[in-house]
């Protein structure tokens, strides 16, 4: 770690974050280049000055990949003694479900409060079936889970269909948090090396943040109708281990989101790598601009996204839309072969981790609710590492010759994904 410096020297000087007076501040943008001062003092202070979050000491984190998050999960809600708080964009029937349905039953029927929040766009209302409400909410209803949706689709307008939460939270007692990629469905189980288990990336964590990740389960119980949570359940912050954390809530809104602050600050503190594994990588030009400063700067710029196994086509070729600009700058690019891969993650230099739901994408950062674990620890970055060298042995490194250069079709993809994300 950096030595400590003084306040004055952390407060970067007037345009060095990209914030300027010209016409472009009319456009909502933060102009780089990013500087900001060495450090995980002087990034903390940045974060907290850009999204209202710093790095608060005191976490205990568990990095759980794959399906490995539901056996720990499970094991923690069946040990709720007051509450079970539940957020996630899918929630379909399946084995999984039933047996996350199992155990917030039993805990119901033995007086622990459990409450649900699901987003209708990723678990039913889209495609027009009711399974989540049949084989589901039934079930958990008539044992006294309290289960409610996000944002109904009355009408379908489009910027209510696009005005989604794309969170995923599971809070237990106020105390234990977990967050990341995951949703509760079929293609979450298994270690994400076939086709049809999708390989994700998750955190556990206890400690002062938990309180905050709360508070993002209430705003949105408030929003679905669900009221106020009680006192109980935002029990006061212990320190609980020694990593740094900071959690971020965004959503969408006219002007720059939390989400596109984090990651610019996040990609701003790197001296050395950022290595980033996301599942649907076509950031906005500025975000692009930004890795490609980075690279001239000479920072190790790794790319990890899905390959041939894509749930959404457009934005496979969005994201394959970048690859040219990118090998130009110096950055090497990886896509991951066996499955689906869905994990959202950023690694920068040996300190800095961040773990979620936010993808880069337009839509992910400028319109939807999402949520990510900003995180200061070398140990937790050592784990990331170890993932990388696993996942790169089951990827195929990108060129020029073998898939690298855009054409109209990925250019058009990434104009389409794009205009979803602009501000109306």
């Amino acid at each position: 770690m950096d030595e400590p410096q003084a306040l004055e020297d952390l407060i970067p000087k007037p345009g060095a974050l990209g914030f300027s007076g010209s016409a472009e501040r009319a456009r909502h943008e933060m102009q780089g280049p990013f500087t900001l001062p060495p450090g995980p003092e002087a990034f903390s202070f940045a974060l907290y000055q850009s999204t209202g979050v710093g790095l608060i000491p005191g976490h205990s984190l568990e990095l759980l990949e794959n399906s490995a998050v539901f056996e720990r999960m499970l094991e923690d809600i069946r040990a709720a003694r007051s509450s079970v708080h539940i957020l996630v964009y899918i929630w379909r029937p399946c084995e999984l479900s039933d047996r996350v349905v199992e155990a917030l039953v039993e805990r119901a029927r033995a007086g622990v409060a459990c409450r649900v929040v699901v987003d209708p766009v990723g678990s039913e209302e889209i495609r027009g079936d009711r399974d989540f409400d049949q084989k589901v909410e039934r079930v958990l209803t008539a044992a006294g889970v309290e289960v409610h949706y996000y944002r109904l689709l009355a009408g379908k307008v489009l910027g209510r269909l696009l005005g989604r939460s794309h969170q995923k939270l599971v809070i237990v007692d106020g105390r234990i948090g977990y967050t990341g990629g995951f949703g509760i469905w079929r293609v979450w189980e298994g270690d994400g090396l076939t086709p049809d288990e999708w390989r994700d990336t998750h955190v556990r964590v206890e400690g002062p943040e938990v309180r905050r990740m709360q508070l993002s389960f209430a705003r949105h119980w408030q929003e679905s109708g669900g009221g106020l949570i009680p006192p109980s359940a935002f029990p006061e912050a212990e320190a609980r281990g020694p990593c740094a954390a900071g959690f971020i809530d965004s959503a969408g809104k006219l002007g720059l989101t939390d989400a596109e602050r984090m990651v610019r600050m996040v990609i701003a503190a790197a001296r050395e790598r950022i290595w980033i594994a996301n599942a649907y990588f076509s950031p906005p030009n500025a975000i692009l601009e930004q890795l490609e400063e980075k690279c001239r700067q000479g920072v190790e710029i790794r790319i990890l996204g899905p390959g041939p196994n894509h749930d959404v086509p457009v934005m496979r070729a969005s994201q394959r839309s970048t690859y040219e600009r990118l090998l130009a700058a110096g950055a090497r690019i990886w896509e991951y072969q066996p499955s689906m891969m869905h994990a959202k993650t950023l690694l920068v230099d040996d300190w800095l981790a961040v773990v979620g739901s936010t993808n880069l994408d337009s839509l992910s950062l400028n319109k939807l609710k999402e949520g990510s674990l900003v995180i200061h620890d070398a140990a937790f970055v050592r784990k990331l590492v170890r993932g990388w060298a696993k996942d790169l042995r089951h990827s195929k490194e990108i060129n020029l010759e073998n898939g690298g250069r855009t054409n109209p079709w990925r250019r058009l993809a990434r104009r389409a994904t794009q205009l979803l994300g602009q501000d109306r």
